[in-house]
């Protein structure tokens, strides 16, 4: 057929993970195909669209269409089927360049205590690696993204190389928390970040447009679109409006083919010898289960009945105050400098560990300030002078703090397909079961007791506690890794224990969430992954 696309490799999702993998195989001769359900972005469109926007959701810039489905931060149950008892609430979206044109561009490493989360705290299960095996993967993906972060310290995370760039400066606000921090066991530090703190590699230095979520005007923050790019450079083939729907299975148990369908309605299958599946922990548990063949009644990569189990997030603490000084949010990018030596101890046999994002954008995120805050004062009768000077002195105060609590595995909280309610393409949406447990509530309970010391110290008043978990935006879980076949989707290198020419990318695979925002770790993954995807070419 015509339609038909073929490959070496194909890669499903063009986010991160996938492009990265693409990017390097590309490079070393390997011919690659990219599908991906979403379009291309045009910046400047994005940014209006943004701009215009009533509801300033993480997702604004990039509506759903039907063609390409995806959830939204203001309407949980838009495209989710949600069945609780808990809301889940991190979302993504379908573009080029997959999530990460609406991430923060934290880049944390996980702590090595994270990946024996059993046999430490007896609680979660062991990752089948360690941190050691993933330490040069964690410099390859830093240099890979551009990360600008303090090298001196290694925020509980040991380091062999240096970060690409220096830091992005705190802010004057940050080191209000710092001195007011200075000698308790809150710990301010810079945070590495995907952007660039100075101009690398065309791109510029960031400015200070403090629209990182959900989009930076000018790509000093990274998205996946620089590894798309150099993946196309290097002679892949970009297939866009292109959605994977089933996951074919010959009788040698490998992967014959994967069936798309176009946004013009025209359809194929896409062949090639080893297939590489990036599309996130939503989506990737979508297609699988979606599979079901004679070969693979439960769906494919799926004897263990492991796939779609075990959906975990950061669920979030959010706290907001009025600091007794002038500290000036609302500049900068959204968060400059966290604590992170909170993330790991003896506690974690009682309850999830957290770290403490410190906001610069004041209560853009609670309350909707500091447009909310205008319309209060407003109504308040003030005019004029008088509401401007009232509004500088108001704004100039907020703060927040937004703690990222562990969530441990839970086999029932998971995606499967709502079988009632098809996409355009015929299959199904995801249904979610979700649930907050006593470790993660134990949490949530120890990080409000932090953030009432924190904001103790810095004289603040009007402290509030937001009473409802918020999403991190880190959809984890759902294909676990692990050296059992009965109990994980993929093993340690992210081959499917099924099918030996299937690998799985992404946040998807991690057995805990641990506490550092994944993405850093979902690269150093992908990276680690290319040595097998390339063995297994040659085999």
């Amino acid at each position: 057929m015509a339609d038909d696309i073929t490959a070496d490799v194909i890669i499903v999702g063009s986010g991160i993970s996938g492009a990265i993998m693409a990017a390097r195989l590309a490079a070393s001769g390997v011919k690659v195909a990219i599908l991906e359900a979403g379009k291309s972005v045009d910046r400047q469109d994005a940014v209006e669209t943004y701009w215009n926007a009533l509801i300033k959701v993480p997702e604004c810039p990039y509506p759903p269409v039907p063609e390409a489905m995806h959830p939204i931060s203001n309407d949980l149950d838009f495209w989710y089927d949600q069945t609780g008892p808990d809301k889940f609430a991190s979302t993504y979206i379908k573009v080029v360049g997959g999530t990460t044109w609406h991430w923060l561009g934290t880049c944390l490493r996980l702590v090595p205590n994270d990946f024996r989360l059993k046999t430490l705290y007896g609680q979660g299960v062991d990752w089948p690696i360690a941190y050691d095996d993933l330490e040069r993967f964690y410099g390859e993906a830093e240099s890979e993204i551009g990360v600008a972060g303090d090298s001196a310290s290694d925020l509980g995370s040991p380091r062999s190389t240096p970060y690409p760039m220096p830091e992005i400066p705190q802010t004057y606000l940050d080191k209000a928390y710092f001195k007011a921090l200075e000698g308790t066991i809150y710990d301010v530090r810079s945070t590495p970040q995907g952007r660039n703190s100075e101009t690398r590699e065309d791109r510029p230095p960031c400015c200070g447009n403090a629209s990182c979520i959900p989009i930076c005007p000018i790509q000093a923050k990274y998205d996946g679109t620089v590894h798309v790019a150099r993946a196309v450079s290097a002679g892949a083939t970009l297939h866009e409006a292109t959605t994977a729907v089933f996951v074919e299975v010959g009788a040698d148990r490998k992967v014959s083919a994967i069936r798309f369908k176009r946004w013009d309605g025209s359809e194929g299958r896409a062949t090639g010898k080893v297939y590489v599946l990036a599309a996130h922990a939503i989506e990737i548990p979508r297609l699988l289960l979606n599979s079901t063949s004679e070969a693979t009644p439960n769906g494919a990569a799926n004897s263990s009945d492991q796939v779609g189990r075990n959906l975990m997030d950061h669920p979030t603490q959010l706290s907001w105050a009025r600091a007794k000084d002038a500290l000036y949010p609302y500049r900068g990018p959204l968060s400059t400098s966290g604590i992170e030596n909170l993330r790991d101890g003896d506690f974690r046999k009682e309850r999830g560990a957290f770290r403490i994002e410190i906001g610069n954008d004041g209560w853009s995120w609670p309350t909707g300030a500091p447009i909310t805050t205008a319309q209060e004062l407003a109504t308040q009768g003030l005019r004029g002078a008088a509401l401007d000077d009232a509004l500088n002195f108001q704004t100039a105060r907020h703060i927040r703090l937004a703690s990222l609590v562990e969530q441990p595995p839970d086999p029932e909280n998971r995606v499967t397909l709502d079988t009632e309610s098809l996409d355009i393409y015929g299959v199904g949406r995801p249904k979610i079961a979700y649930r907050l447990d006593d470790y993660t509530k134990a949490g949530f309970k120890a990080s409000v007791e932090a953030h009432d010391a924190i904001f103790q110290k810095l004289g603040a008043t009007e402290v509030k506690h937001s009473p409802v978990a918020q999403g991190a935006g880190h959809i984890i879980g759902t294909a676990r890794m692990g050296a059992d076949g009965k109990t994980a989707v993929v093993d340690a290198d992210l081959r499917s224990h099924d099918h030996p020419n299937l690998f799985v990318l992404g946040s998807a695979v991690f057995p805990t969430s641990a506490t550092a925002n994944p993405t850093l770790t979902i690269a150093a993954m992908a990276i680690r992954a290319v040595d097998a995807v390339k063995a297994t070419l040659a085999g």
